[in-house]
C-alpha cells in the first residue's frame, strides 16, 4: 500500500512539473493578472537574460520524466531539489499566496527523497 502511495504521489508530481517546464517552451498557460509587481519584475528579469527559463524549463521536464519512473526516483528528486528551493523562496520572499501549495509539494519531494535515502548515502 505504502508503494502504491509513493507510486501516485510521484506521478502526479513528475506530471505537475513536467507541465510546469512544457509551459516554459510553449506558454500555453496564461500568466495571473493579479501578479505582484515584485514577481512581475522579478519573470520579466528572468525572460530578459534569455536562458534560464529554458534551462529550469528542461531542468523540470526531465527530473519530472525520471521521478515518474521508480528506477530512476532518486535522481529526479536530485534535480528537481534546487527548483523546489527556488520556487518556496520564491513564494517566501515574494509573493505568499502560492506558499501553502508550494509546500505541500516541498513535502512530497522529501517523502520521496527520504524513501531513497539508501540511493543517496554515497554522495555523503
Amino acid at each position: 500500500m505504502k508503494n502504491k502511495i509513493i507510486f501516485v504521489l510521484s506521478l502526479l508530481f513528475g506530471l505537475m512539473f513536467i507541465n510546469a517546464g512544457l509551459n516554459k517552451f510553449f506558454f500555453y498557460m496564461p500568466m495571473p493578472e493579479n501578479l505582484p509587481e515584485k514577481m512581475q519584475k522579478a519573470m520579466s528579469a528572468f525572460n530578459e537574460i534569455g536562458w534560464i527559463m529554458p534551462l529550469v524549463g528542461t531542468v523540470e521536464v526531465l527530473g519530472g520524466l525520471l521521478i515518474i519512473l521508480p528506477k530512476t526516483r532518486a535522481l529526479g528528486a536530485l534535480m528537481i531539489l534546487p527548483v523546489m528551493v527556488g520556487i518556496v523562496l520564491t513564494n517566501i520572499v515574494q509573493d505568499t499566496s502560492g506558499l501553502p501549495f508550494a509546500l505541500v509539494l516541498s513535502a512530497i519531494l522529501i517523502c520521496i527523497m527520504y524513501q531513497n535515502k539508501e540511493k543517496y548515502a554515497p554522495l555523503f
